[in-house]
């Protein structure tokens, strides 16, 4: 499994827009949706990656515990699931259930969306202000598959405390590391 980083787009960048279906829910979700004044947490994520499934546990209680607090979070899956079929949407209604997925859990069937925010890697955050800014690209923390540090979502749940209590993320912001997003040829 090789490790590809994130790569760290401006900060002040507006979140690029989407428009994709949730297999789960069965229906579109476009970022109108969360337009409504509250911090969003856009995460690039899939069911195959190591990388992910290191975290799963730990990101779905980190989420829920944030959209009680207020942040939108949406997580979108970029990967060719003709390629790697585990990640297909049937496959994605399974994992979201299996993990109890608290937020949208979206396709992107022509990766559109996953190359206007640049992504690069799975899993990968962009957290973006009321005002949908970016003020916080990249790692969950610094737990990865065999380092022997648990997921604990440190680096993400700072930027959000910071973002709902007005202050300034004044940490190091991180590349995330996990696996290459899974291209169309």
């Amino acid at each position: 499994m090789a490790a590809t980083p994130s790569k760290m787009i401006p900060l002040g960048t507006e979140a690029p827009y989407f428009n994709l279906y949730d297999p789960i829910a069965q229906k579109y979700y476009s970022l109108d949706n969360f337009k409504d004044g509250k911090p969003l947490l856009v995460m690039f994520i899939c069911n195959h990656c190591p990388y992910v499934m290191h975290i799963i546990h730990k990101l779905v209680e980190v989420s829920s515990e944030y959209i009680k607090k207020g942040v939108n979070i949406v997580a979108i899956n970029p990967n060719d699931y003709i390629a790697y079929p585990e990640d297909s949407p049937e496959k994605m209604v399974e994992y979201a259930r299996k993990f109890n997925y608290p937020f949208p859990y979206l396709i992107d069937e022509t990766q559109e969306v996953a190359r206007s925010y640049d992504a690069a890697c799975t899993p990968e955050f962009f957290l973006f202000d009321k005002d949908l800014k970016l003020v916080y690209r990249g790692q969950f923390d610094d737990s990865r598959p065999g380092n022997n540090i648990p997921p604990t979502g440190k680096d993400l749940t700072y930027a959000m405390d910071c973002l709902l209590n007005n202050k300034d993320i004044d940490i190091p912001q991180k590349p995330s590391l996990g696996c290459s997003i899974k291209w169309k040829s």
